[in-house]
Parts: C-alpha cells; sequence; structure tokens
C-alpha cells in the first residue's frame, strides 16, 4: 500500500520552538491513529523560519529559490497537512501567512488540514476560528474540525487527567484527521466561483 504523504508546516521562530513541539506531539499523534487503521504515512516538516528570506524574495521578484520551490510542493503534493503557528498580534504570524500567500490558490482544495496555534495566554485561542479557519476555507482545504491551540500553562499539564488537557486536545484532532484520510472518499472538485442562473434556481425550488 502506497503510503500516505502528511506535511507539517510550522512557523516557530525560536530554537526550540514551542510551535515546533505541537507540530511535532500533533504529527506522532496522527501517525500512530493511521498506523492503527493500518496505513503507512511518510511525514516531512517544512520549517518557515529556514525559508523566511526565500518567501520574503518570492513575493518581490515572484520566483522562489530552490528550497522554498520544495516546501511547496511538498505541500501541494501532501495527503493531508498540519498546519501550526504561533499567535502575533491576536492572529497568525506574518511569516505564516507570506508561506501560504506564494502557495498556489489551488494547492490545498479539498485536502485534510489540522490547525493548531500556540501563544502565551489562554485568552489568544480564539484565533483557531478567528483567523486559521477562514484562512483555510478560503484555500477551500477540508480542516479538521477540532483546533489545536497549547497555550504555555498547557505545556506543564500535557498528559494530565484534566478533560481540557492538551494531550486530550492533540488525540482527538489527529484521530478526526486520521478518520478523513482513510473513512472518507475524495471529494469531487467544485468550482465555487461557478455561478447558477436565477431562473434555474427558482425552477429547482418549483420542482422540489
Amino acid at each position: 500500500m502506497k503510503p500516505l504523504h502528511l506535511v507539517a508546516v510550522t512557523a516557530g521562530l525560536s530554537q526550540p520552538s514551542s510551535t515546533r513541539l505541537l507540530a511535532d506531539r500533533l504529527t506522532t499523534a496522527a501517525q500512530r491513529q493511521l498506523a492503527d487503521a493500518g496505513r503507512p504515512v511518510e511525514v516531512q516538516v517544512v520549517e518557515l523560519r529556514e525559508l523566511a528570506t526565500a518567501i520574503a524574495q518570492h513575493m518581490v521578484t515572484g520566483f522562489p529559490g530552490t528550497a522554498l520551490r520544495a516546501a511547496l510542493d511538498a505541500v501541494t503534493r501532501a495527503d493531508a497537512l498540519i498546519a501550526v503557528t504561533p499567535v502575533f498580534t491576536a492572529s497568525y504570524s506574518g511569516l505564516f501567512k507570506s508561506f501560504f500567500d506564494v502557495l498556489d490558490n489551488e494547492a490545498l482544495v479539498d485536502k485534510p488540514v489540522l490547525i493548531a496555534a500556540t501563544g502565551g495566554t489562554a485568552r489568544h485561542s480564539l484565533v483557531l476560528d478567528h483567523a486559521l479557519r477562514p484562512l483555510f476555507g478560503y484555500l477551500r482545504a477540508v480542516t479538521v474540525p477540532t483546533g489545536v491551540y497549547a497555550a504555555s500553562e498547557d505545556w506543564g499539564a500535557a498528559g494530565d487527567d484534566r478533560t481540557d488537557g492538551l494531550s486530550e486536545r492533540i488525540d482527538r484532532a489527529a484521530r478526526q484527521l486520521a478518520g478523513l484520510l482513510v473513512d472518507a472518499p475524495p471529494a469531487p472538485h467544485r468550482d465555487d466561483d461557478e455561478v447558477v442562473p436565477f431562473a434555474q434556481q427558482l425552477a429547482a425550488v418549483r420542482g422540489a
């Protein structure tokens, strides 16, 4: 059986990075879920901090360097994506957004995406619904229902018995991502820009 290709995009700037740590934990959990379902998976991590200069140059010149082109191709070919960003000014980081700005608009159509973010306080957890979901909705990805946000205090609580523990959220999101890859048939491509004439819509309603 051909292995699934899972790509994790992480926009952490420090090293070590809690954003990369969260990406690694999500990736490991997804691998475990897929292994339990009998599906082999290959994982690739794209560290955006290593591509920051190339992304900026591409936005100015329109030409990606070799490393950036490889990263864009990996995301385009992936069967699923894990996208993790630190929170900057109550939203995703500029580096994170810039990477998806230079990605082809068709690259994520119908692709399962698990969204996640890290921040210093739990007050920023709404970034998942207010920033990340709209972004990937615009790119027509299939976003996993459970997004994972990790505040600073979550790292000390990971693995505890609380119902809102980080480990539980990671496992639930990974299970949902694996379910999209294993259980659901590929969604047919649909052109969201197609306009159905009003007369045709009205006729359909009258015939219902």
